[in-house]
C-alpha cells in the first residue's frame, strides 16, 4: 500500500506535464513544392476601406493573427448569429493586440461607410480592433474563396446573397490556421481555444 501512495505525486506530475503540452494548429488548404520549398496557401494582397475610411490592407494585420467573416448588415438570417460570435470573440480578446478582427461586407451597394460606422457603434466595437470593410464587389467576392468562404450574389437566397457562416482564423504569414462554424456556440467555444494556441505558438517564435 505504500507504494501506492509514493507513486501519487509521480502521476500528478506526469498529467500536469500531459496538460502542458499544446497541440500545433495545422496550416490549412493545398500546398505544393517549388525549388524544394513547401509554398502553403495564403490570402491575396486586398485593399479595402473600413468603418472609419481608413484605407485597409495587408499591412494592417503584419505580424498579428486575425479572425475574418463575410456578412451584411440586412441580412435576415444567419448574420446576425454571426456578429454575436464574432463580438464574443471581440470582448474575449479586446486587450490583446496580437489579434484583430476583420468583417467584410458582401453587399457594397447598401452597406456604405456610414451604416458600417453605424452598425460598428452599436456593436460598441471600434477600428483599433475590428474592422468592417467594403469595397470593390468583385474584390469582396472573390477573396471570400480564399478563406474558404462563400459570397455568392442569388436572387433566390434570402436577402439576395448565398454565404457561409464561417469564421476563419489567419496567422501574421496569411496562413489560414483554424475555422469554425459561426452559428454553432459549440464550434465557437473551440475555435477561442484555437486562438489561444495560434496566439501561444506566435509567442514562441519571439524566444
Amino acid at each position: 500500500m505504500k507504494n501506492i501512495y509514493y507513486l501519487i505525486p509521480v502521476l500528478f506530475l506526469l498529467l500536469s506535464c500531459k496538460e502542458e503540452i499544446k497541440k500545433d494548429l495545422p496550416i490549412l488548404g493545398n500546398t505544393y513544392e517549388e525549388a524544394g520549398k513547401t509554398i502553403y496557401h495564403e490570402i491575396r494582397d486586398f485593399s479595402f476601406v473600413n468603418q472609419d475610411s481608413m484605407p485597409i490592407t495587408n499591412k494592417e494585420f503584419e505580424g498579428k493573427a486575425y479572425v475574418s467573416d463575410h456578412f451584411f448588415i440586412s441580412c435576415p438570417t444567419i448574420c446576425p448569429k454571426l456578429s454575436k460570435s464574432m463580438l464574443r470573440i471581440h470582448d474575449k480578446f479586446k486587450a490583446d493586440d496580437r489579434l484583430l478582427l476583420l468583417s467584410h461586407s458582401i453587399d457594397t451597394k447598401y452597406d456604405t461607410i456610414p451604416r458600417l460606422k453605424k452598425y460598428a457603434n452599436n456593436l460598441g466595437v471600434s477600428s483599433d480592433k475590428w474592422h468592417f470593410v467594403t469595397g470593390d464587389k468583385e474584390q469582396i467576392l472573390d477573396i471570400a474563396e480564399d478563406y474558404f468562404n462563400v459570397a455568392l450574389e442569388d436572387a433566390d437566397a434570402p436577402g439576395g446573397y448565398n454565404h457561409s457562416g464561417r469564421l476563419v482564423l489567419v496567422d501574421k504569414n496569411r496562413h489560414l490556421r483554424a475555422f469554425c462554424d459561426g452559428t454553432d456556440t459549440e464550434s465557437v467555444t473551440k475555435f477561442l481555444g484555437d486562438i489561444e494556441i495560434l496566439l501561444a505558438e506566435m509567442d514562441q517564435e519571439k524566444l
